[in-house]
C-alpha cells in the first residue's frame, strides 16, 4: 500500500509515527510544509522537514517535539551577548550542523530536495521524505506590534511574540509562482491513500495544497482523501491555529476546518474526516458537507492511541475505497 501524507511539523509527525506502527509494511511519502523556512543567522532553517526528520529517527527531543534530543546552546547563548537582531531565534548546537549542511547545498547551486537527500543519507528516516517544493516560499502575518500596523515573518510571529499578537492577514510569500519538489505530484497521483493529518491548516496544510499542482494532484487523485481534525472541543491541539482560525474568521471547530478545506465533490480536498468522539455532533454537518466523517479518539497521547488513530484513518480510506 502506498500512503503519501501532506504534513507539518509536530502533530504531522508523530501521525506518521503512528502510521508506520499500523501499516509496517506500507510505502509511505511524507510531503512537508516549507512555507515555514527562513534564513536565520544566514543559514536556511526548515522547521518542519527537521521536525519531522528527527522524530521518525528517534532524535527528537521528547519534552519539546521539536529541536534535537540532548541539546546544548551555547551558540545561542554567544548570539545574544553579541546582541545579534536575530537572537530571539535560537539554534541548538547540535541542530546547528543541520542548517550549516542545508546551506552549503543552497549555495553550491543544489536545491531543497538535494538538501533533504543529504540530510536523509545520515538519519535514514524510514518514509521517503519530500519538501512542498524547491521554490522559496515562505508566510508572513499581518499584525499590529506596538501600535504599528506591520507585517512579520511566521518565526516571528510565532516564536518572537510567542502567537500573542493579532492574525490580520496571512501572506504566503512565493506561493503563487512556486512549483512542486520533484515526485511531489507523483506521490499523490499514485498513491492509494492520501492523508492529512492532525496539522495547522492554515500554516502546515494550507501552503502545500496552495501549491498549485499539488492542490489539483490532491483533488484529482484516484485515492481517497482523509483529513483529520487539529480542533478539538473548539481548541487547537497544539500550536497556534486558534489564533489563525479565528483572526481569519474561519470557525474555531473541527467542523469549521473541514469547511474550510472542502469536499472534494464541490472542489474542496476531503472525501473523509475524522473528529474527537467529544466532538460527534459536527458529524451531520459533514454529510451536509460531502464528506464522510466519523468520531473516534484523536488526543494522540502514547505510542498506542497513536497507532489506533492510524489505523481509524486507514479504516475510513478503506470504507471510501469500497
Amino acid at each position: 500500500m502506498r500512503i503519501t501524507v501532506l504534513s507539518g511539523g509536530v502533530g504531522g509527525s508523530r501521525f506518521v509515527q503512528g502510521l508506520l506502527a499500523a501499516a509496517p509494511d506500507a510505502d509511505v511519502t511524507v510531503v512537508v510544509n516549507t512555507a515555514d523556512d527562513v534564513w536565520m543567522h544566514g543559514l536556511r532553517v526548515s522547521p518542519d522537514l527537521d521536525t519531522a526528520m528527527y522524530t521518525l529517527t528517534d532524535a527528537i527531543d521528547p519534552e519539546r517535539g521539536w529541536g534535537r534530543r540532548d541539546e546544548t546552546w551555547h551558540a545561542k547563548e554567544e548570539l545574544e551577548a553579541y546582541g545579534a537582531e536575530q537572537a530571539w531565534f535560537g539554534l541548538g548546537d547540535r541542530d546547528l550542523a543541520t542548517h550549516l549542511v542545508r546551506s552549503m547545498v543552497l549555495r553550491e547551486g543544489g536545491t531543497l530536495s538535494d538538501a533533504t537527500r543529504r540530510l536523509c543519507e545520515r538519519w535514514q528516516p524510514p518514509v521517503t521524505l519530500l519538501p512542498m517544493s524547491d521554490d522559496e516560499v515562505e508566510t508572513h502575518i499581518a499584525t499590529t506590534v506596538d501600535g504599528a500596523d506591520v507585517e512579520i515573518h511566521f518565526q516571528e510571529f510565532w516564536i518572537r511574540h510567542r502567537a500573542q499578537v493579532p492574525v490580520h492577514a496571512v501572506e504566503v510569500h512565493g506561493l503563487a509562482d512556486a512549483v512542486p519538489a520533484p515526485g511531489v505530484v507523483e506521490a499523490v497521483l499514485e498513491a492509494d491513500v492520501v492523508v492529512l493529518p492532525p496539522s495547522n491548516p492554515i500554516v502546515s496544510v494550507g501552503p502545500i495544497l496552495g501549491v498549485r499542482a499539488v492542490g489539483e494532484a490532491v483533488r484529482t487523485t484516484r485515492a481517497p482523501v482523509v483529513g483529520v481534525s487539529p480542533i478539538i472541543g473548539g481548541a487547537a491541539v497544539r500550536g497556534m491555529a486558534d489564533q489563525l482560525l479565528t483572526g481569519l474568521g474561519i470557525e474555531l471547530s473541527a467542523g469549521g476546518v473541514a469547511r474550510h478545506l472542502g469536499a472534494r465533490r464541490d472542489g474542496g480536498v476531503l472525501d473523509g474526516w475524522l473528529v474527537d468522539a467529544s466532538d460527534a455532533d459536527h458529524l451531520p454537518g459533514l454529510d451536509a458537507l460531502g464528506v464522510v466523517g466519523r468520531a473516534v479518539p484523536l488526543w494522540m497521547r502514547d505510542p498506542a492511541t497513536t497507532r489506533r488513530l492510524a489505523e481509524d484513518t486507514l479504516a475510513l480510506a478503506d470504507e471510501l475505497r469500497g
